[in-house]
């Protein structure tokens, strides 16, 4: 896909529809040394720490997680209509230990511009983060009761992501 490179002030990105509704495919780790990538529908970006982030949640059950943890870096790649469904419905379901998913979707992954984890040919938004904090989700920290019913002793780490760079198509660009 005919991607650009886009200064992240120039970013549109309506966080709430598309964590949400459109989901985000997770990747870490390397194209030489392995990868891994899920779909994750919870996260924020913004900017902390005079720097623009993106937050991923990633269980320890997870595959991608000993990516996370073994990694400096991962990407966030989102797809067209056509194909988001069948690569969620992959990505989102099944794990990388039991299957590569990444052929069972029909992607082509590419060498990121700025870090290690790689992105894929088939997106038409990339934002490639570099890890700048990791923390574990407490909870005993938990504000709202409702929360614990969404675990099972299986609190997500959260990581915060610096955005490097970010490439797409024009829709994601002010302006166009």
């Amino acid at each position: 896909m005919q991607r650009h490179q886009i200064p992240l002030s120039d970013l549109v990105l309506r966080p709430f529809h598309t964590f949400d509704k459109r989901w985000f495919l997770l990747t870490a780790g390397t194209l030489d040394g392995g990868y891994n990538p899920m779909t994750i529908s919870w996260g924020a970006v913004g900017t902390v720490w005079n720097r623009p982030f993106a937050l991923v949640l990633v269980r320890p059950t997870r595959h991608t997680f000993g990516f996370m943890e073994r990694g400096q870096d991962f990407t966030l790649s989102m797809f067209p209509d056509a194909l988001r469904k069948p690569i969620h419905g992959i990505c989102g379901v099944k794990s990388g230990r039991d299957m590569d998913k990444v052929a069972a979707c029909g992607l082509s992954p590419i060498p990121s511009t700025e870090i290690l984890a790689p992105a894929f040919d088939e997106a038409e938004l990339v934002l490639e983060c570099r890890q700048i904090y990791r923390a574990d989700l407490d909870p005993k920290l938990f504000m709202d009761p409702a929360i614990h019913d969404l675990y099972d002793q299986d609190h997500h780490r959260f990581w915060f992501g610096e955005v490097v760079a970010a490439h797409g198509t024009r829709d994601w660009r002010a302006g166009g």
